[in-house]
């Protein structure tokens, strides 16, 4: 993640730091302003010190946060009050002087996101940590009927059109590929329409929004002693209710092009281990996983100008290949 300095007037951040501060109650100091390389608008983010409320309790390093959607907000604020492996919040609001928006002050996590170390572990520790989200989130809200988002027929319609059009790798093999999908999409769409609803999918999970709470983090709940770091997710602004296969298999898509993470960890099988574990059912995931990653194998040419890589591209089609030989279509 990349950071620069807030320029003066370019955010609300410092012209509301007044009524922030008095929002929490006059605890906060040695406020920073910054954004971040996918920030827009006015949007504002800044790291500082939340002092104790007496001289026996330890300063706390926060991230304050504001605007933020309705939905991460609703998640920070609903699972940072339960033992959820999310950001603790400190304060939090719906309005801030005269404007109606959602802010946060909450947990700084220090260290860097897990991203650069795709171990066996990490991944181990992403899927316990998503269990454990799982099974917060589902005591916090009722499930409800998964959101369809994406239009699939098209999706895949433009990927074959780029195919044809654009000078990628193996274009006619990619061509007849998806052709060969688009002959059985309807059949796909309906298993994948009728898939239960199972769990309040993260949506946005991979290693960069996974970091470790420190044994002796000031905010961690119960005593450090003999503790090991808690592996905390970020970025819920995707939170949405579904089936848990769809984390499983965006998180394993990132690494499909590399080989080394894959002969290494299967991401799918760590999470349906760690629901298991945390007392979630699986069901007979195999076929939802096959119709998953059909439809995003499919769509990558779609997407040349973030999935475009040469490498990726061929990993990609290696995949949806093998994908329809599993299912025998």
């Amino acid at each position: 993640m990349t950071e620069e300095p807030q320029k003066p007037g370019s955010s609300l951040g410092p012209a509301l730091l007044p009524q922030l501060n008095e929002a929490c109650e006059n605890r906060l100091r040695d406020v920073r302003w910054f954004r971040t390389d996918w920030q827009r608008g006015g949007a504002a983010t800044a790291y500082g010190t939340l002092d104790g409320r007496s001289s026996s309790e330890v300063p706390r390093d926060v991230v304050i946060k504001f605007p933020i959607g309705p939905r991460e907000y609703r998640v920070l604020v609903g699972l940072g009050a339960v033992a959820a492996p999310t950001p603790r919040i400190a304060y939090h609001g719906t309005e801030l002087g005269s404007f109606d928006m959602a802010w946060v002050v909450m947990e700084r996590m220090h260290g860097e996101p897990l991203k650069s170390d795709p171990s066996k572990h990490t991944f181990r520790l992403c899927a316990g940590a998503l269990a454990r989200f799982y099974r917060c989130a589902e005591r916090c809200w009722p499930l409800q009927e998964h959101e369809t988002t994406a239009d699939w027929p098209d999706l895949i319609s433009k990927a074959r059109e780029s195919a044809k059009v654009n000078a990628i790798p193996d274009a006619q093999r990619w061509s007849n590929t998806i052709h060969q999908v688009q002959r059985v999409l309807d059949r796909l769409l309906i298993k994948w329409h009728t898939r239960p609803v199972n769990a309040w999918c993260h949506g946005d999970l991979h290693l960069a929004n996974l970091m470790l709470r420190s044994a002796d983090s000031p905010w961690r709940d119960g005593p450090p002693d003999d503790a090991a770091p808690e592996a905390i997710l970020f970025d819920f602004a995707g939170v949405r209710s579904g089936h848990w296969i769809e984390d499983a298999v965006y998180l394993e898509r990132q690494y499909w092009a590399n080989r080394d993470v894959m002969k290494k960890v299967k991401p799918v099988s760590l999470i349906a281990r760690a629901r298991k574990d945390a007392g979630l059912p699986t069901d007979d995931y195999t076929q939802l996983a096959c119709i998953r990653r059909i439809l995003l194998a499919s769509c990558v040419p779609a997407f040349l100008d973030r999935e475009g890589h040469p490498t990726y591209l061929a990993a990609a089609l290696d995949t949806l290949e093998h994908q329809l030989e599993l299912l025998s279509l």
